[in-house]
C-alpha cells in the first residue's frame, strides 16, 4: 500500500516537495572554480537525503546510498562521496539555503497541511530536538551542548547551547 496526497493537494506529496528543493537549491550559487562532474544542486540535494533518509553521518551516507533511488526519489545524477560532499558544501553559506525551507514551510502552510499543529494564537507546536542528528563523541566545539551519561561518557551536539 502507498501512501498518495489526498486528491487535490499533488502539491504536497513527497515528490512535488522534493521538487520544489530541488528547483530552490538550483538558484543557490556554485563557488567552485572548476567542474568536478557533480554539480552543486546534486551535493545539496545529496545533503537533504542523508537528513531525510537519517543516516548517523556522511560516511554511513555514502556506504548505504544506491544511485539509482537518489535519482529517482530525490533527482539526483551523481551524488558526491562523503569527503567530496564536506568539501563542496562548507563554503555555502546557511542564508542561502534557508529561503529553499522557507518556500516548503509555506507550501505546507498554504495546503493547510500544518493545521492540525495550530496552537494558540496562529503559533505551531512542534516537538523538535535535532540533538540526536548532530552529536559526537569527538568533535565538538565551545558552543556545542555537552550531554554526560550516567556511565560518564559525554556526546556533544552540535546545536548551541540556548537553541
Amino acid at each position: 500500500m502507498s501512501i498518495v496526497a489526498p486528491k487535490g493537494r499533488k502539491h504536497l506529496a513527497a515528490d512535488a516537495l522534493f521538487r520544489l528543493v530541488r528547483n530552490g537549491f538550483a538558484g543557490i550559487p556554485d563557488h567552485r572554480a572548476e567542474d568536478t562532474g557533480i554539480s552543486c544542486v546534486d551535493a545539496l540535494m545529496s545533503a537533504f537525503a542523508m537528513f531525510s533518509l537519517k543516516s548517523p553521518s556522511l560516511l554511513a551516507f555514502d556506504k548505504e546510498r544506491v544511485e539509482g533511488n537518489l535519482h529517482t526519489i530525490y533527482g539526483i545524477e551523481r551524488a558526491p562521496c562523503d569527503t567530496h560532499m564536506r568539501e563542496m558544501l562548507d563554503p555555502v553559506s546557511p542564508e542561502s539555503v534557508r529561503p529553499v525551507f522557507t518556500d516548503v514551510f509555506r507550501q505546507l502552510q498554504r495546503g493547510k497541511a500544518l493545521e492540525p499543529m495550530m496552537f494558540l494564537h496562529g503559533y505551531y507546536l512542534l516537538a523538535l530536538d535535532g540533538t540526536g542528528y548532530f552529536s559526537s563523541k569527538t568533535i565538538h566545539c565551545k558552543s556545542c551542548l555537552q550531554k554526560v551519561h550516567r556511565n560518564g561518557s559525554t556526546d556533544n551536539s552540535m546545536i548551541p547551547k540556548g537553541f
